[in-house]
């Protein structure tokens, strides 16, 4: 079997999808895509394709490491997006060949299901008491919201009064089996995320996340001694490279990589694997589409140390189309009392219509990241 043909969709509301052909008929489809960078990847995508084209389809490990070390400049959200997506498809192409879910190649299931949560709130958290009701009464065991809007690296206390105020709400609203995370986003600099940590213990989180931002990981340390909740990191790391001095370091608790960032299946799971060495658990990323969901349900059906997945019905960022829309069989993520079924399907367990997602193509989109500014003018952390 040889790949013959690779095309790429920019579809809305945010996404890239790559289909790769074979001259058997077998095609497998992947997402490698950066928020507010598709073209970028796309381009880095292309100029993969001189090597791709002609190649055995199952040499995933193989194509994995060519597309990886045969360039002097390696890592990067880009280039380990355009790897992600294009490994995604590959797997998918092996299951399929042999009629197999990925996770049975990659050793078999070690759970039937896996426990998702649902996003509230918005980019500028508001109403979210409500908004957790309205999850809770959908099934969902657990839910993400974001801290905080504009954050300086010192503010006044009535910011961070406002944050826990709205975290109580929902605490009191949803009752204490609910899992609430909390995402700092990055938004916030080591001074005001110690505060903040220390203040929202008593609501009991399920996690908070990216407390700083991925380059001053080192100032875990610090935050960490102020909480005893988990902290999440990791959606802006791309390969066990990036994730081998923050668990050496061992101030995180959870890990969040992102199937369609960090290299694709073959790489997330080796992250995942080196979590569990360090007693560390995961919490895949992925606020995207359908195929990186797919993706990420192979992964946490083998990682032992997996135990929440992220996904992106309803959320914020779904504007005009949402995760089911590029699917024939939108059934494959029902989701049942906070958790889904693993895919059972061949691949990656999921039949692209690919005439919806040829018809969106057309459309595009332009997404970008918000713009945000201080009181002072000065560029905030989004």
């Amino acid at each position: 079997m040889k790949i013959t043909q690779i095309e790429l969709f920019k579809v809305p509301p945010r996404w890239l999808f790559v289909k790769i052909s074979t001259d058997e008929g077998i095609v497998g489809w992947g997402e490698p895509i950066v928020e507010g960078h598709a073209d970028s990847v796309r381009a880095a995508v292309c100029e993969m394709e001189d090597f791709l084209i002609g190649r055995d389809p199952e040499m995933i490990e193989d194509i994995w490491q060519v597309l990886y070390r045969t360039r002097f400049y390696r890592g990067g959200p880009v280039m380990m997006s355009a790897i992600a997506g294009i490994d995604q498809a590959l797997w998918d192409i092996k299951g399929k060949r042999y009629g197999v879910p990925v996770y049975t190649l990659l050793g078999g299931p070690v759970r039937q299901r896996m426990r998702v949560y649902a996003w509230i709130g918005g980019d500028r958290p508001a109403d979210v008491a409500s908004a957790a009701q309205e999850r809770q009464a959908q099934g969902f065991t657990a839910i993400k919201m974001n801290a905080t809007e504009e954050m300086h690296y010192i503010e006044s206390f009535a910011k961070v009064e406002a944050v826990v105020a709205r975290v109580a709400a929902v605490r009191e609203a949803a009752g204490t089996a609910f899992g609430i995370a909390v995402d700092f986003h990055g938004r916030l600099h080591k001074p005001m995320a110690k505060v903040l940590a220390r203040e929202l213990d008593p609501y009991h989180l399920m996690f908070i996340e990216e407390p700083v931002l991925p380059e001053n990981n080192e100032a875990l340390r610090e935050i960490a001694a102020h909480t005893s909740t988990p902290i999440a990191t990791g959606e802006r790391m791309f390969s066990r490279w990036d994730f081998k001095p923050l668990l050496h370091d061992g101030y995180v608790d959870i890990i969040q990589p992102d199937v369609s960032h960090a290299g694709g299946i073959s790489e997330t799971l080796r992250i995942a694997t080196m979590a569990e060495a360090y007693d560390v658990a995961v919490a895949l990323h992925c606020p995207l589409g359908p195929i990186a969901l797919a993706a990420c349900l192979q992964v946490d059906a083998v990682a032992r140390n997996a135990f929440i997945q992220e996904q992106s019905l309803g959320i914020h960022y779904n504007r005009g189309n949402d995760l089911l829309d590029y699917l024939s069989d939108s059934g494959v993520f029902a989701y049942d009392d906070g958790y889904v079924s693993l895919p059972t399907a061949p691949g990656l367990g999921i039949s692209i219509n690919e005439d919806a997602v040829r018809e969106a193509a057309r459309i595009g989109h332009q997404w970008r990241n918000p713009l945000w500014r201080l009181d002072d003018g000065a560029v905030a952390e989004w």
